[in-house]
């Protein structure tokens, strides 16, 4: 028998770190806690109120179907074949913000993942449709994605009518809320 190695720890991403590093990317980022120190909002469950009026509703992967589309009748499986799970989604008006957060410190699947959000789009709106809610995806990006190799692809989502930033408050800003 072979001696037993130790397992190297994974410190440059990829695999289980990804996700570790993604999720304190998305808890770095939390919007809610953006947007409730803006001055006059109150955040309330769900609820975004600007001086006591309601301007806003906030969900993020299943409580977008189990507190949102559920409640308005609509169940996913009749639209899409799977559930698709929102870091974000704002419902301001009749418009559904779907927001993706994409964390990246080296080259890996992320890369590839922000050409996706054309056929997001489209799920999406199959889902809102009945419900005369139009949809866009956003994302808001680590600073890795602010090298030039990603020229091209923040020039594709600009050019598809999407729409990404790195800033949160910018971000929320865009949002009218």
């Amino acid at each position: 028998m072979g001696a037993i190695m130790a397992r190297t720890p994974n410190i440059h991403g990829g695999g289980a770190q990804t996700n570790i590093n993604g999720l304190g990317y998305e808890r770095d980022t939390d919007l809610l806690h953006y947007i409730s120190a803006l001055e006059g909002i109150n955040v309330d469950n769900n609820n975004i109120y600007r001086n006591g009026s309601l301007v806003a509703q906030h969900f993020s992967k299943y409580g977008l179907y189990s507190k949102f589309l559920k409640l308005r009748e609509i169940d996913y499986r009749d639209y899409i074949s799977s559930q698709l799970l929102p870091d974000d989604a704002f419902i301001v008006g009749n418009t559904c913000y779907i927001i993706e957060k994409k964390y990246q410190d080296t080259s890996g699947s992320a890369d590839e993942k922000l050409q996706t959000f054309l056929f997001k789009k489209e799920q999406y709106q199959k889902l809102f449709f009945p419900i005369d809610i139009r949809v866009e995806i956003y994302y808001l990006l680590s600073e890795w994605f602010q090298r030039p190799k990603y020229r091209d692809t923040l020039l594709y989502i600009e050019n598809n009518g999407s729409r990404y930033f790195f800033e949160p408050n910018e971000l929320i800003a865009s949002l009218n809320i």
